[in-house]
């Protein structure tokens, strides 16, 4: 998995960074013992942020909308953008500011929320693959007989191969091209939703379904997965990997990844939702099929799930993606091989057995991704810069803390 950091050893290793960087270049390119790989620009950092936020997850937002209905769809959304733009800057503040919070942050709890969000993010993806790989099978064969779990093995095996790619750098051209992937199929997502929107006679239902609890608990679950679109699990790994200074390339890098946010996000929820209402599914795509029958033409649901599939792997190799090993040295490639190899086969088998997409993007937005990309970052800014109780800023950041907290607990309570 991506490497998990205490606050003081990413401290240690920037300040490293920047008084060895040119004496260790050389050490680096040959797969030397020093740990830490920074040498990537602003740009880099806007390709590895782009493809860890803006991922096949956006999928689900038409289906987490149905259950909130247009108005509290589209504040959520537009909530969800701003509170996390400003936490990822708050952490970023944080590491650049070589915070001292102690190992225990890190090692027993920061650390497993984030493992749990990162191995979440390989059993969606490896999910979200075998029912792309389905979605092509039954265009080519619409009586075929293959069950899905099959094809989340096939995809979880392709995974098995791609999570051997050694450090996190050597991915940011893997990145540049998941960056135009996920434009890629967000358009498809968005034009197919237009064309079946106008073309189909069925009338558009955009009540929330269910009783009283089904609607409060649909509410949150919705909630956990916008919460789960946004998320970021790997943020500290992301600027580890900046060539120093790193002062205001994350920011810039954030601008870019927000950018394409807004673009990917609103068009998916918005157009995905107005053509299917409550009909719409955990994954958007399945909706472009009725049964076996197309609803848009064949080649075009066969590139948009290509495309899925292609960004897919590169989100999935994102997470394997470890910034602090020498990459070719026997005692870091072998424990590789063995714990990545391990870490898709379990996750592989976790995804054939539970193949609800919609529903592990809720599990793992109420337990992962809001106490560590809503709440800690926050937490940690007023821990390490203790603004005065009298700004403005200490209190919106205990207000988002608090709020979020509250969320977070009754989310994963509904999830």
């Amino acid at each position: 998995m991506g490497t998990i950091y205490d606050e003081d050893e990413v401290s240690n290793k920037n300040i490293n960074a920047h008084k060895t960087h040119d004496d260790h270049t050389d050490q680096l390119d040959a797969g030397a013992s020093f740990v830490l790989k920074s040498k990537g620009s602003w740009v880099h950092s806007g390709y590895h942020l782009t493809t860890s936020i803006v991922a096949p997850p956006l999928l689900s937002l038409p289906y987490a909308i149905g259950f909130l209905g247009w108005t509290a769809g589209i504040i959520c959304l537009v909530i969800g953008a701003l509170v996390t733009f400003y936490s990822y800057n708050l952490i970023s503040l944080v590491l650049e500011h070589h915070a001292q919070l102690g190992p225990k942050w890190g090692r027993y709890y920061v650390g497993p929320i984030q493992f749990m969000v990162c191995y979440g993010a390989v059993v969606g993806c490896t999910l979200l693959g075998g029912q792309c790989m389905k979605t092509i099978y039954l265009l080519s064969n619409p009586n075929g007989e293959m069950k899905l779990f099959e094809f989340v093995i096939i995809f979880g095996c392709f995974m098995l191969i791609l999570a051997q790619i050694p450090s996190f750098h050597s991915l940011r051209h893997i990145n540049l091209v998941s960056l135009v992937l996920c434009l890629a199929y967000s358009v498809c997502a968005a034009a197919g939703s237009i064309h079946i929107g106008k073309t189909s006679k069925e009338p558009k239902d955009y009540s929330l379904k269910g009783d009283t609890e089904n609607k409060i608990f649909g509410i949150f679950n919705a909630i956990a997965i916008i919460s789960t679109t946004y998320g970021n699990g790997i943020i500290p790994e992301i600027q580890a990997t900046l060539a120093p200074p790193v002062k205001g390339k994350m920011f810039k890098g954030l601008c870019i990844c927000y950018t394409v946010v807004i673009v990917t996000f609103f068009s998916v929820a918005i157009s995905g939702y107005w053509a299917f209402g409550n009909r719409a599914e955990g994954l958007i795509l399945t909706n472009f099929l009725d049964g076996a029958k197309p609803l848009v033409p064949k080649w075009f649901i066969l590139m948009t799930n290509i495309f899925t599939i292609m960004q897919l792997s590169a989100v999935g190799v994102r997470v394997f993606g470890d910034s602090s090993s020498g990459e070719f040295a026997a005692r870091n490639v072998i424990p590789r091989l063995i714990t990545r190899s391990l870490s898709v086969v379990i996750a592989t088998t976790i995804s054939a057995m539970l193949p609800f997409f919609g529903d592990i993007n809720a599990l793992i937005g109420a337990f992962g991704f809001m106490p560590l990309d809503f709440i800690l970052p926050v937490v940690f800014f007023n821990l390490t810069f203790k603004p005065s109780k009298k700004s403005f800023v200490f209190w919106l950041n205990l207000l988002i803390a608090v709020v979020f907290s509250a969320l977070g607990v009754i989310a994963a309570v509904a999830a």
